[in-house]
């Protein structure tokens, strides 16, 4: 008889029985939509559309890795720095219409009845996505050819961790902002944003997803997001019962309001779009915005692919399988996944990725990595993007329950970055190494509030993030000339 322990696990290439296979696979789902759904509400994507296309860019990546890695791609919080900056730019405003530039202000100002940025402008946002594909596919090849160290050397944590540090502190202000939401509620000044109560929901939302991602184990433990932004819509709720129609923060749901979905009933196909080349002006813009932060994710993608390998061939000796899941051997396999993800995403409307965090741990608690699984999962997602109540009751989410997530979402980000540097052992007494993580900081914050993102450089605006990442690149390559000698020589 098998022991409790044997029946617990799944490895990559088994399938579990048809009903735990359907538990298994939306456990997934559950782990992965809150940050999924937060990034399409914080960038204005479509959320269907969003969800969609996470379902569909696993389906791919699991296909393209030969159904041997278990890894769910997921939005990235990543790129939120990138597209909210261009969305701001004077090269995406003189392009749109008067009604386009008017909603894209009100989604940027937080305005009531304003859930998603106008189709043209995320159109050109997609130019970017499809094209920060490429650099995780170059990668890719790199690795394959040269091996891991190649990357390390173009792209080493004391580059990696400063920018994944520039890209949350860069959002600060979007954070605060819609925490302390000043919108009218349809038109109508209401009670509550002119008042301290609005604080009282996001800080509860805040602290509330802290104490549960630092206290709450197992299954729970994944989810904070989701646990945190319900109980920052309860406390609007008693806010709401307490003081009446002036305090109520929920966002009106109407049919017309709600542009993600066609009106053909509880279910309905998501709306999709294509990346728009037709303007070479903000299709450059796009994709010096967009494309760079892909660097940002690699070592992120990376370091999955190493948890992975250790937890399935950990869980292979606990269940006394013979076989031997090398699965860093498909390290650029995963970038190479990772990267067309980000460009199927990018093509039909959904913002850029990475493999999730999130699911690799729900799969080291329960032992179940399980690839059809995974496949399960991401069939469950695209069908779930259809169900209008549902995509409705997101939009429908106040602004304050937004930006208190945010606050913690963009500083983790940024504290990331220093985790970074810690784990990689930086050498923080090296002059190099601080001249080139100082100028990255400086350029990347300080083009960001001096300069609203864009940096003016010779008649071109250049993405601050971009910029910085693009001139570390450059003076760490300038610096290290001659230090593999003296390494030598020490």
């Amino acid at each position: 008889m098998a022991s409790p322990t044997k029946a617990a696990v799944y490895l990559p290439d088994e399938k579990p029985a048809p009903w735990k296979l359907m538990l298994y696979a939306l456990q997934q789902v559950v782990v992965m939509f809150p940050a999924t759904v937060t990034v399409a509400l914080i960038t204005g994507f479509q959320v269907s559309t969003t969800i969609f296309a996470s379902g569909l860019a696993t389906l791919c990546f699991i296909m393209i890795t030969g159904r041997k890695i278990p890894l769910y791609y997921g939005s990235s919080f990543s790129y939120l720095s990138a597209v909210i900056g261009l969305m701001t730019s004077e090269t995406v405003a003189n392009a749109l219409t008067a009604d386009e530039l008017s909603q894209l202000n009100g989604f940027l100002n937080g305005e009531a009845g304003f859930f998603a940025m106008p189709q043209s402008a995320i159109e050109y946002a997609q130019v970017g996505i499809v094209m920060s594909g490429l650099v995780s596919i170059a990668a890719g090849l790199v690795v394959k050819f040269a091996g891991i160290k190649a990357i390390e050397k173009v792209l080493p944590p004391t580059i990696t961790g400063p920018i994944a540090m520039i890209i949350g502190l860069t959002l600060a202000g979007n954070a605060l902002s819609d925490a302390a939401p000043k919108a009218l509620a349809d038109g109508v000044a209401a009670t509550v944003f002119n008042s301290n109560w609005v604080w009282v929901v996001s800080l509860v939302t805040l602290l509330s997803t802290i104490i549960y991602s630092r206290y709450l184990k197992g299954f729970l433990g994944q989810l904070p997001l989701l646990l945190g932004a319900a109980t920052g819509c309860l406390a609007a709720v008693l806010i709401y019962r307490i003081g009446g129609s002036g305090y109520n923060l929920f966002r009106a749901i109407s049919g017309d309001a709600i542009e993600s979905i066609y009106s053909f009933g509880p279910f309905a196909v998501p709306k999709f779009s294509f990346p728009n080349f037709s303007n070479p002006q903000i299709a450059r813009a796009s994709i010096a915005a967009i494309m760079p932060i892909a660097i940002a994710t690699i070592p992120e993608s990376t370091a999955h692919m190493y948890q992975l390998d250790i937890y399935v061939n950990n869980a292979a000796s606990k269940k006394k399988s013979s076989k031997k899941y090398k699965l860093i051997e498909s390290l650029h396999l995963n970038l190479i996944g990772d990267g067309i993800g980000d460009m199927i995403t990018g093509i039909i409307g959904g913002p850029a990725g990475t493999n999730y965090g999130e699911n690799i741990s729900t799969m080291a608690i329960t032992k179940v990595f399980s690839v059809p699984v995974l496949i399960a999962a991401a069939i469950i997602a695209m069908f779930i993007s259809c169900f209008t109540p549902l995509i409705q009751v997101i939009y429908g989410i106040p602004l304050a329950v937004i930006g208190g997530l945010e606050i913690y979402l963009f500083g983790a980000i940024a504290a990331q970055g220093i985790a970074i540097l810690i784990d990689k052992k930086a050498d923080m007494f090296s002059s190099a190494n601080i001249a080139v993580i100082a100028s990255i900081m400086v350029i990347g914050i300080g083009g960001q509030y001096v300069y609203g993102g864009n940096i003016p450089f010779f008649g071109i605006n250049v993405p601050c993030i971009a910029g910085a990442a693009i001139f570390g690149i450059a003076l760490n390559l300038l610096l290290s000339i001659g230090s593999g000698k003296e390494e030598s020589t020490e």
